[in-house]
């Protein structure tokens, strides 16, 4: 588990992410394999992230690979490990794997995106996809 993530352990979860995820900046859903050497280097990439500014989810895919599945359905991102995936108003409108998960990558998604939150709750993402 890494420090400042939530753990992700249940699909029933993914209600809960979609909620948080139309408030200020989104949702990160980080997925690790605790075998994978790749997923071992994506996870100390992701060490300076700052989980005060953005909430990061932590999902173990060896223990929970039914919601990684779930995942992949509900927000039409195929499975990759490891994989960083950026939820805002309940749908994936960004994501990375393998060499590309850092916190770096989480800097320029937000660099280069726009997001408003009006006095009516919702949250608008307008960006471009980064694959």
């Amino acid at each position: 588990m890494m420090k400042g993530f939530i753990e992700l352990t249940s699909e029933s979860q993914l209600d809960e992410i979609d909620s948080a995820s139309r408030n200020g900046k989104g949702v990160l859903i980080y997925k690790h394999s605790t075998r994978c050497f790749i997923s071992s280097m994506a996870q100390r990439r992701l060490s300076g992230l700052d989980t005060d500014e953005i909430p990061a989810y932590y999902l173990d895919l060896l223990r929970y690979r039914s919601v990684s599945n779930a995942i992949a359905e509900k927000y039409g991102v195929g499975h990759q490990s490891p994989q960083l995936l950026w939820i805002v108003d309940g749908k994936c409108v960004e994501h990375t794997s393998h060499e590309g998960v850092s916190s770096e990558v989480v800097d320029t998604w937000m660099e280069h995106a726009s997001i408003s939150n009006d006095r009516s709750g919702i949250v608008e993402y307008v960006g471009r996809r980064s694959d």
